[in-house]
């Protein structure tokens, strides 16, 4: 029961990190402003990590790698310890599999952040078009919904596509958690 506890806290604790690390990586990648609240507090609690990162991890085709890279060790360590904790015996291919894992949960967590912003762009839309999130909201979730509101027309003026993409999106992470299910099981076996 203390391992479940400690398991649950370092989930959250690992979760959360890589979450804010990715969100810089997802801003920068997108060229959004940092000059919000979000953006403020993602800088300052992402510094901490990014920037002794940055000497040794280069960037990569304008993408900032070393916010990407850390989110997914974090993610390769977090399941590593899950794998410790666990009561079966790792296999020589578990390192492998491990870091494979950390790539699917890496990517869970970013589809978790589309849909969240999918999600705050629907909501404001309804209530405050003009909070001052609004334009960061827009900015994540845009060119993922710009393909579908080519192909779907609104219907009645309301806009289907976000349904779609979110619908999609939870497809996405059925498949990503099957994937993960079957690396974790090869690391076991």
């Amino acid at each position: 029961m203390l391992s479940q506890l400690l398991l649950m806290v370092l989930d959250t604790v690992f979760g959360f990190v890589s979450g804010i690390l990715l969100l810089r990586f997802m801003m920068q990648w997108l060229r959004l402003p940092f000059r919000n609240p979000v953006g403020n507090f993602v800088l300052a609690a992402s510094d901490w990590l990014v920037k002794p990162a940055r000497r040794v991890i280069p960037g990569l085709w304008g993408m900032d790698l070393a916010s990407l890279v850390p989110a997914w060790l974090l993610q390769c360590l977090l399941l590593g310890l899950k794998l410790a904790f666990s009561l079966h015996p790792a296999s020589a291919s578990a390192l492998p599999m491990l870091l494979l894992a950390g790539m699917v949960e890496t990517l869970r967590l970013a589809v978790y952040l589309v849909i969240g912003a999918v999600l705050g762009v629907v909501v404001l839309s309804w209530v405050n078009s003009h909070s001052p999130l609004s334009p960061l909201l827009n900015g994540m979730a845009r060119p993922f919904l710009r393909p579908f509101q080519r192909l779907i027309p609104p219907v009645g003026n309301v806009d289907l596509s976000p349904l779609v993409l979110l619908l999609l999106l939870q497809i996405l992470l059925f498949l990503l958690d099957a994937l993960k299910g079957m690396l974790l099981m090869a690391a076991w076996t």
